[in-house]
């Protein structure tokens, strides 16, 4: 990936916001970031401002962190929260009043036994501790629990426990007495009832009785002498005085009166009921009444009767759905409970996937985390999840709240996690949103979700809530692939930006939407014979100039051109035309627009806090922290979700060289060696190994392919022997050498033959992809066609030459959009591809080179069976510097489909041109570069060309051709 250009728009917002003045007061204020006006996928979600006018201006937050901030210091002064202004309070507050003398506490005789004792002169005026015990019970230890146990009973409380065990004993044998007493009848009490009563009574007079013969206790202890008041406290005591029992019956006797109803006044009571609540015979009666004024007769009676009453198996049916909901709603609220010890709470994280993700193993993030549509306890609304461990408070404001950061504030889990939760039930799919986080160093940011499904168009900058519901038809493509998991195929991709590749003039040369492209891009590519089309990064990035390497929204498809539903229907479309879809993937880096992952909860969370880790500093953007277990989990996470919700067939991940090396772009001095002393990254290695294994443990068809830049070994080689596991690897340095030597003049090229023969020696090394892609033809390097050299026939000679020894070279394929058929100036991404070029014939003819030379890629197994083994390609001549010729083999499976490719480097046709072949049989020309077809001077063999036994190049026989100028030929065996 060539030098992003920095986003100047997002650089002038990340600057620290002037305070402005107001003249009249003196006070500054700043504005926030907020998001802009809706410019989202189908118009959803439209931001309502407040009646009167514009968003009302907030007081102004701290400004963003600088590269020197570290982790949990205050990014600035600016960053500590002051405290809440409280003077004033609690100055007039009352005090608590002294307990007042006289109130019954614990500890303290009544008042009416102090009265009695006060009159008869027991009480002195010695201190509370010292006065004699009243009572002459045994007080418990201080330390013993208190019970509810009293002294003895009065005869009174006996009678009326009696009276109690009676009407008990009535209701059970008799019926209920409130019903006869409601009847106005008087029923005579059972002989059981009467007998019980009796010996009840008869007992009590016996205890009392008892209680007579027994001498009576002293209310206070007898005068001693001998002994002190403390210790006169230590005696036992003895049960309650008599005084004591008689003011507890008099009280008793008095709240009875006052409390409960005379017998007059429960009769008038029972009288009024009887009124009030008709009989059930007089309802009957009244309802027949009705019915027969309603209805003119009694059939008809009896039909408004059955109307009116429902059928019972209406009832039982009802019943039966009642219960089922029930059962539902419980068995949903038991499924929701994260912990036997916790309360239900609407949420979609289980203990183990709490424990996966802290593990850093939790691969599918993106079902548990962000907004989610739901419906819990009965009421639809959203579900709304962020990973946010440093903050102090966290909201969810959106349009469904009027923007505000209090209205629905999210709960952290109780697990540690460093995830907060809610459910909002005014949320819908559309609705737009951001998290408001208050750090617990007082910083404080609007920050969009990182795992939304979608957002706003940019400039704006809210996410938006948005499911991932879709009805595929690729299911064919998706078997089909699966079948051919293991069988090597032809990789001939073409990279495209969605953005620029063609656009509508009619229309103020917009871009094409998603839909617009499912109707002509899969039937461009399957025209030109391409099997597979990469997409320049697709999600969501707030700088177009970016081409989607700084991205904000990891887990939505820019809203720019449609819906993530509409995204799918693009890749369904290209899989049923029979095109494989590679998205580019960026986990080397993130911008540090303020509503991204920069700083998300006032710490360096997502990035390393140290910026000789987590700095890049030639794309002025921040760099993952490999090493924290979330964060391995929030990019496997990312990579499976293309390859599971949108059905990609691969991912091309940028920029690993830059992840691989601790000093990658850095001067001595800013960078700091890993723990044995070394340059590499030894985070990064380990994540990259674990996100090979992660992708081709769940998708075994799919693959993955590093743009890396150096020599670093085993790239594409499987991890259990040390390689970094992916499946390919651009070949950067043979992209490198042979635009190098196609830029030379053609007479000079015999000085530099080591150049284009150099890529040979390490061609097997790797699973290679051999790339031309946009970093060519950006930046002053010109189109691919204008680094040709020459008048026009020599560059468009030269482009086909170069592309037909492409196609020969062991390896995959992959042309930017536009080199196809010769574009002439630079890729501008502000502009679409100069697609009227195909009216000139000279275009048109490289992109008919590019038609044949896909079909013969396809349809020739010599030329990809054994890619990426050195068995399937020999050298014939590689020594023809002074006529700039070299000659190979690509073999495959089977003998007879070898190929031979003979290139000559130089405008100047080779008339009898030897080269040596194995064994004796015939040949035939399948490819020619010069062919009149495609724009050349149709310089060609016979039909059939037949060896000869002489010996050439280290064989026993060769074959006499005719090489064409500036061209390459394939040549296969005829028998």
């Amino acid at each position: 990936m060539a030098k992003k250009r920095e986003n100047n728009a997002d650089k002038e917002q990340k600057k620290p916001i002037s305070p402005k003045k107001d003249k009249k007061t003196g006070q500054t204020d700043t504005t926030p970031e907020r998001s802009g006006e809706v410019k989202g996928p189908m118009g959803v979600g439209e931001r309502k401002k407040p009646e009167g006018g514009a968003i009302p201006k907030k007081a102004a937050k701290n400004n963003p962190p600088s590269e020197k901030d570290v982790p949990g210091q205050s990014p600035g002064k600016g960053n500590i929260r002051t405290q809440e202004n409280v003077s004033g309070e609690g100055k007039n507050l009352p005090k608590p009043k002294k307990e007042l003398p006289g109130k019954n506490t614990r500890g303290k005789k009544s008042s009416t036994s102090r009265d009695k004792a006060e009159k008869e002169g027991s009480i002195s005026d010695k201190p509370l501790k010292f006065h004699e015990p009243l009572t002459d019970e045994e007080l418990p230890h201080v330390s013993a629990p208190a019970t509810k146990k009293t002294g003895g009973s009065s005869e009174e409380s006996k009678v009326k426990k009696t009276r109690k065990a009676s009407a008990d004993t009535g209701k059970k044998g008799t019926g209920s007495t409130e019903k006869a007493a409601s009847a106005g009848k008087k029923e005579k009490m059972s002989e059981s009832t009467s007998a019980a009563l009796k010996k009840e009574l008869k007992e009590g007079d016996q205890e009392k009785e008892n209680e007579k013969k027994q001498p009576k206790k002293m209310s206070r202890q007898r005068m001693d002498p001998s002994i002190s008041a403390e210790e006169k406290m230590k005696l036992p005591n003895t049960t309650p005085s008599e005084d004591l029992k008689e003011t507890a019956e008099t009280t008793a006797r008095d709240i009875a009166d006052k409390v409960l109803p005379d017998e007059k006044t429960r009769q008038d009571l029972e009288k009024m009921a009887k009124d009030l609540i008709p009989d059930a015979d007089r309802v009957k009666e009244s309802a027949e009444k009705i019915t027969e004024k309603l209805a003119s007769g009694p059939e008809k009676a009896k039909e408004l009767l059955n109307k009116v009453i429902p059928d019972p198996e209406e009832v039982s049916e009802t019943v039966k759905k009642v219960k089922r909901t029930a059962k539902k709603a419980a068995r949903g609220k038991e499924e929701q409970k994260s912990s036997k010890d916790k309360p239900v709470e609407a949420t979609l994280l289980t203990d183990y996937d709490v424990h996966l993700f802290k593990e850093g193993k939790h691969y599918h993030l993106y079902k548990k985390l962000g907004s989610h549509l739901m419906e819990y306890m009965g009421t639809e609304g959203v579900f709304f999840a962020v990973w946010a461990p440093n903050a102090e408070k966290v909201a969810v404001m959106g349009d469904f709240n009027n923007w505000s950061k209090d209205t629905n504030v999210m709960k952290a889990r109780w697990d540690n996690s460093g995830i907060w939760e809610v459910f909002i039930p005014n949320a819908k799919k559309g609705s737009l949103y951001k998290y408001f986080i208050r750090s617990n160093n007082g910083y404080e940011a609007e920050k969009g979700d990182p795992f939304a499904f979608s957002w706003e168009t940019p400039p704006n900058t809210a996410s938006m809530v948005w499911d991932l519901e879709n009805t595929w038809d690729d299911k064919l493509w998706l078997e089909e692939r699966r079948k051919k998991e293991k069988q090597p195929q032809p990789y001939s991709v073409y990279e495209i930006h969605l953005g620029s590749w063609r656009r509508v003039p009619e229309d103020g040369f917009r871009s094409l939407s998603y839909l617009e492209l499912a109707k002509e891009l899969p039937a461009y590519l399957k025209e030109m014979g391409f099997t597979h089309v990469e997409f320049m990064p697709v999600m969501e990035h707030p700088f177009f100039g970016s081409w989607g390497y700084q991205i904000t929204g990891y887990f939505a498809p820019s809203s720019r051109f449609g819906t993530p539903q509409e995204f799918m229907q693009l890749i369904d479309s290209l899989h049923q035309a029979g095109i494989g879809v590679i998205l580019d993937w960026v986990p080397s880096h993130f911008p540090s627009d303020m509503h991204g992952l920069h700083y998300f909860d006032g710490t360096f969370l997502y990035e390393h806090a140290d910026p000789k880790k987590g700095f890049h500093p030639d794309w002025q953007s921040y760099i993952f922290n490999y090493g924290r277990n979330e964060i391995r989990s929030f990019l496997i996470s990312n990579a499976l979700f293309w390859l599971d919700k949108f059905h990609v067939d691969g991912l091309r991940v940028d920029a690993v060289a830059s992840m691989l090396y601790l000093d990658y772009s850095r001067n001595e001095g800013e960078w700091e060696p890993n723990e044995f002393g070394g340059r590499e990254n030894l985070e990064a290695i380990s994540f990259l190994k674990e996100f090979n294994e992660a992708v081709y443990k769940e998708f075994p068809d799919a693959i993955t392919i590093a743009e890396e830049s150096t020599a670093w070994p085993m790239v594409s080689k499987p991890t259990y022997i040390g390689g970094l596991g992916f499946g390919q690897k651009w070949m950067m340095g043979w992209m490198h050498d042979t635009l190098e030597y196609f830029s030379k003049d053609p007479v000079h090229r015999r000085h530099h033959q080591n150049t284009i023969t150099f890529s040979s020696n390490y061609a097997f090394s790797e699973n290679f992809m051999l790339p031309l892609s946009h970093d060519e033809v950006v930046y002053g390097k010109g189109s691919i066609l204008n680094k040709m050299p020459g008048d026009t026939w020599n560059k468009f000679a030269n482009i086909r030459t170069l592309y037909a020894y492409m196609y020969a070279h062991p390896g995959t394929k992959l042309l930017f959009m536009g080199s196809e058929f010769g574009q002439t100036s630079e890729w501008n991404h502000d502009s679409s591809l100069e697609w009227h070029l195909t009216n000139e014939d000279s275009h048109r003819q490289v992109q008919e080179t590019l038609k044949e030379l896909n079909r013969i890629y396809s349809s020739e197994p010599a030329l990809y069976e054994k890619a990426f083994d050195s068995e399937g390609f020999e050298w014939v001549d590689i020594n023809d510097e002074e006529n700039s010729i070299i000659s190979f083999l690509r073999k495959g499976k089977d003998p007879k489909e070898n190929i031979l490719i003979i290139c000559n480097f130089t405008p100047v046709p080779r008339e009898n041109y030897r080269i040596g072949v194995s064994e004796k049989g015939s040949w035939k020309e399948i490819f020619n570069s010069d062919d009149k077809k495609f724009g050349g001077s149709d310089v060609k063999n016979s039909e059939v060309i037949d060896s000869q036994p002489l010996p050439a190049h280290r064989k026993e026989n060769s074959l006499a051709l005719t090489l064409p100028p500036m061209a390459v030929i394939y040549l296969k065996r005829t028998n």
